[in-house]
């Protein structure tokens, strides 16, 4: 798993948590009790950190230097933006805001190429939760084809939570699911956020009850789903489609 760079050692990590580095992932010696490194743990969940406590052995598999000190930071390979900074960018296009919001995607290859498409569509960002999803690794940059250098990623604490902030800013949302109705039938024009869930489950419960519709694609062979990076591509070009349907 390539990412970011690694932070190791007590003060180093400390430090970069308290500058407001972008942390994609704490990896902590399982059963520490150390003060420093507790001090650390909890810096890290108060700024919603994932915390993962994991082996010695594990650790030193981690660690470049092989001086960890029970701790290491992997930081993400690009710094993230704001939700607010997307929005602004479509005030300052003209344009109705678009959005892709990616629900527990695991696999940096579909994020970059999500994010690939998210550019070459015209979406003003891509927003991804902090917990049990890929951040912003080597690979997925690689996969992006350097598209991660002009098309905004946040990360989010409640991907539902967001929709809703979102909601009062005028914007609607669709999420993709093969039960929905027929992606042709439906109005995607305006200020919209469309929604991809994980590879496998989906998009979860709680998120697509947050959302206004729900789309599916139209499946003419012997099985019944895409990869969660192909339907992004799919639906974020019909929603190009029916936005220069009324230019």
């Amino acid at each position: 798993m390539e990412n970011g760079a690694l932070i190791e050692g007590r003060n180093a990590v400390m430090e970069a948590l308290r500058a407001g580095r972008s942390v994609d992932r704490l990896y902590v010696l399982d059963g520490c009790q150390d003060g420093p490194v507790c001090s650390i743990v909890r810096m890290a969940k108060k700024t919603d950190v994932p915390v993962q406590f994991t082996a010695k052995e594990r650790l030193d598999q981690i660690s470049v230097t092989g001086r960890h000190q029970g701790v290491i930071a992997r930081t993400a390979a690009y710094e993230y933006a704001s939700v607010w900074d997307m929005l602004a960018l479509a005030r300052e296009r003209q344009e109705d805001p678009f959005l892709i919001l990616l629900d527990g995607i695991e696999d940096p290859h579909n994020l970059g190429a999500i994010i690939r498409t998210a550019n070459l569509a015209g979406a003003h960002g891509v927003i991804i939760p902090k917990h049990r999803a890929v951040g912003l690794t080597a690979t997925v940059a690689r996969t992006s084809s350097g598209a991660l250098n002009y098309t905004p990623v946040a990360k989010v604490t409640n991907l539902a939570k967001t929709i809703e902030e979102l909601k009062k800013q005028g914007m609607w949302f669709v999420c993709a699911d093969m039960d929905g109705t027929t992606m042709y039938d439906l109005d995607l024009k305006g200020p919209v956020g469309l929604v991809v869930g994980n590879e496998g489950s989906g998009v979860s419960r709680l998120v697509r009850e947050t959302c206004d519709y729900i789309a599916s694609i139209p499946m003419n062979g012997q099985i019944d789903s895409l990869n969660a990076s192909v339907a992004a591509g799919v639906l974020a070009y019909e929603i190009v489609r029916q936005r220069r349907m009324c230019v």
